[in-house]
């Protein structure tokens, strides 16, 4: 019960890597609140997580500001505080290479990554201040460490969120407040088996080459868990956590080189 008491709001909530996360947190004790765009998918996480009162579902689009921030505002008007964000959202438009990027499709992958961890965070700040106390948990990304090609976008958004984490750390660390970000490498999660085929085509692979290549980059040779990334999350959000903050936490297999 390392999160006992403690409540909780997760952006992207309702499968993969949120949704890991939620499950986690509820086991350690928290309230948690998720939000995702789609009101079946998030209603039926909520009903899956199974903590009654515990467990909440908001919906909301990542890339627009009112639902970010409503999200926010209604975890507090629910619970009367908010002591755990995860900024967990996130995701790219179209992966191309760089001359062949819209201006469209670049503008809403910095929405969708970095504009929704802004808002959210700015938002939830107003309250940890006053309480004197905030955990704040950036999913961002080995993409924000490293580049790929065709990733140019996702990795320009991953660095980002990155750069405002530690930042961000270092204005409200004496509040009582710790901001750390997450960087996953590989994981086959829903999202990536329904988008990774059109990824990898414009790579000139096939998806299980894709997968293969990423794996060999790594040290373990194979991809990881959202199980994994979970259990850090507990980690920087416990007491254990206290005296880690702005920094960029890499659950990536050995991929990234710091």
């Amino acid at each position: 019960m390392k999160l006992k008491g403690k409540i909780a709001a997760i952006t992207g909530g309702s499968a993969g890597i949120g949704l890991a996360i939620a499950t986690a947190f509820l086991r350690e004790g928290a309230s948690v609140v998720i939000m995702a765009r789609d009101p079946a998918k998030g209603a039926a996480a909520a009903e899956q997580l199974g903590g009654g009162e515990r467990s909440v579902f908001i919906q909301g689009d990542a890339t627009v500001q009112a639902d970010i921030e409503g999200f926010v505002d209604g975890t507090i008007e629910r619970y009367g505080r908010i002591d755990i964000l995860v900024n967990n959202a996130g995701g790219a438009g179209d992966l191309l290479p760089l001359v062949d990027l819209t201006d469209e499709s670049f503008d809403y992958t910095m929405k969708l990554c970095v504009y929704s961890t802004f808002w959210a965070t700015r938002r939830a700040l107003r309250s940890m201040l006053e309480q004197q106390f905030g955990r704040i948990i950036n999913i961002s990304s080995v993409e924000g460490k490293i580049g790929k090609p065709v990733f140019s976008s996702y990795t320009a958004a991953k660095h980002a969120v990155n750069g405002l984490t530690k930042s961000t750390a270092q204005e409200v660390g004496a509040d009582g407040i710790t901001v750390n970000a997450i960087c996953p490498g590989l994981i086959i999660t829903d999202i990536v088996k329904a988008n990774g085929p059109a990824t990898a085509k414009a790579m000139g692979l096939t998806f299980d080459e894709m997968v293969d290549l990423f794996s060999q980059e790594s040290a373990i040779k194979r991809p990881n868990k959202v199980e994994q990334v979970a259990e850090t999350a507990v980690l920087l959000a416990s007491d254990v956590g206290a005296g880690i903050t702005g920094a960029t936490w890499s659950v990536d297999g050995g991929t990234a080189p710091y």
